[in-house]
């Protein structure tokens, strides 16, 4: 049986004060198990990207918390965190967040070199992640010359190099026409399936978070339903 890997508590996420004051999550719970990829969907606004935030420990909750194999995250030190955001979360996000003047092996070996990775052992890292995502004859190219589905490849790679276990994603194919989305969205459901990387999409296209194991929605802060995939439910049967 697969174990929590994540798991939120209540959380709160509350913005501002007084008059101002706006609640993004309002006691939000839930449990991702290792190896299962899941699609948290709502519109623009809903607390969908707040929700992923919290749980990629990139922020903190107002209230409530969360447990990363079951280890409260507030008790760690902001070194621990960043240790911890390094070594088991990899991140694709729709704006890409490359270096334009750097290097697509540059952009890549980045999260080897927070961790202090030699750079004999980065480049060998990188480079296997480029081969991996076809991207190995790009390596000495600029990231600003790479097209938009090379750019999320090159993304990709870069999620993959430290061997994370969990792959947030935000909107992983929302810069991007139709049949490069789709290329994308299979790069990322076989590497949760042949490699047993848990995966989080953050998206509201309904049609991708209908080909993961499980979707949340959320509505205005709260989830609303939580629903298993047909596929899911068959196996489950």
């Amino acid at each position: 049986m697969p174990t929590p890997v994540l798991t939120a508590t209540d959380v709160t996420k509350r913005y501002g004060s007084g008059p101002t004051r706006f609640d993004a999550l309002k006691g939000v719970s839930l449990e991702i198990l290792e190896g299962e990829s899941v699609a948290i969907v709502g519109k623009s606004g809903s607390g969908k990207s707040t929700l992923m935030h919290i749980l990629a420990l990139l922020d903190t909750p107002t209230t409530g918390g969360v447990e990363v194999d079951g280890s409260d995250a507030a008790t760690l030190t902001g070194a621990q965190l960043n240790a911890l955001r390094n070594r088991t979360f990899g991140f694709v996000f729709q704006q890409f967040f490359l270096t334009a003047g750097a290097s697509v092996l540059e952009n890549v070996m980045l999260p080897l070199k927070i961790a202090r990775i030699g750079s004999r052992e980065r480049r060998r890292l990188a480079m296997s992640a480029l081969e991996r995502l076809e991207l190995a004859d790009k390596a000495a190219n600029k990231a600003t010359n790479l097209s938009g589905g090379q750019k999320q490849r090159a993304v990709i790679a870069r999620a993959l190099v430290n061997s994370p276990r969990i792959i947030f994603a935000d909107e992983p194919t929302g810069n991007l026409d139709t049949a490069t989305g789709a290329v994308v969205e299979d790069m990322l459901f076989a590497l949760n399936r042949d490699q047993g990387i848990t995966l989080v999409i953050v998206t509201h296209d309904e049609e991708l978070a209908a080909r993961c194991d499980r979707r949340i929605f959320i509505r205005d802060g709260l989830i609303v339903e939580s629903l298993a995939s047909a596929t899911t439910e068959g196996l489950a049967a």
